[in-house]
């Protein structure tokens, strides 16, 4: 993706960012040098997840942002490729990542701070064919097996709301697609944007209307880092303003996605 400076932000680190000098920010930010960014992945591009090509190179939203924000530091970019983003929240926590694309929860942010949302996520289920549910209110019953990618935020709502239901969890979306397969979960707790690609895996499933959960997408980073945290929320809200983010959805083929306000 072709990505213009955003305004000198190394040179110009004020209003939101404080009187924190560039010093500061690299230390926090890139202390190897490099800026290490770690993304989840999924069969399809999504505002939180990368896709693999049949080459295994990954591409979409969280790739062309972390790939901008390293160029507005002027550092060379790792990208750290694993299959949920409860592994990243992991990864930032120690610091074996600089930053990290995913839901920003509660629960997580006890562990890492985050930038503003670039996107507002909505939480529902795709549900099996055979298993006849129409409905949210449907899912909670004790015949239902729910399935939920392990460490997720999904997965944690679904827990929460459903009082009947078995929820039980898997290591990735593959996992979790070849268990409503074999019919040994009736639904899979995910986000809407995630869900039509799986849907045509799954002959006769249905997306359920409505949500019970609704999370904005940000950029993690390691908590009680002040300085890091200032530039990547003066990098968001720039990317937002000045259409970096746009075009990382369109470029992914998110056309019909709203950048968050």
């Amino acid at each position: 993706m072709k990505v213009a400076t955003l305004l000198g932000l190394l040179l110009v680190l004020s209003v939101s960012t404080g009187a924190w000098a560039v010093e500061d920010v690299m230390k926090q930010l890139v202390p190897t040098g490099k800026l290490r960014v770690g993304v989840a992945y999924a069969p399809a591009p999504t505002p939180i997840f990368v896709a693999k090509d049949t080459a295994g190179d990954v591409h979409g939203v969280p790739l062309d942002l972390g790939n901008a924000l390293a160029k507005t530091l002027g550092v060379p970019v790792e990208f750290v490729v694993v299959a949920t983003t409860g592994e990243l929240t992991d990864a930032c926590s120690s610091g074996a990542i600089d930053i990290g694309f995913m839901p920003a929860d509660d629960e997580r942010r006890t562990r890492v701070d985050f930038s503003p949302p670039y996107f507002v996520i909505e939480s529902t289920y795709l549900v099996t064919g055979p298993s006849a549910i129409k409905t949210l209110a449907d899912v909670d019953r004790r015949e239902v097996t729910v399935v939920g990618i392990a460490g997720s935020t999904t997965m944690r709502a679904a827990r929460r709301s459903l009082k009947n239901a078995k929820v039980v969890q898997a290591a990735s979306v593959d996992e979790a697609v070849g268990m409503m397969k074999a019919e040994t979960a009736q639904a899979f707790a995910l986000t809407h944007d995630a869900l039509p690609v799986l849907q045509k895996q799954l002959p006769g499933s249905r997306i359920l209307g409505g949500s019970f959960q609704i999370t904005g997408v940000a950029i993690a980073v390691h908590k009680d880092r002040p300085a890091a945290l200032a530039y990547v929320t003066d990098f968001v809200e720039s990317a937002k303003a000045n259409g970096i983010v746009r075009r990382a959805f369109d470029d992914a083929g998110l056309n019909g996605l709203s950048v968050a306000p």
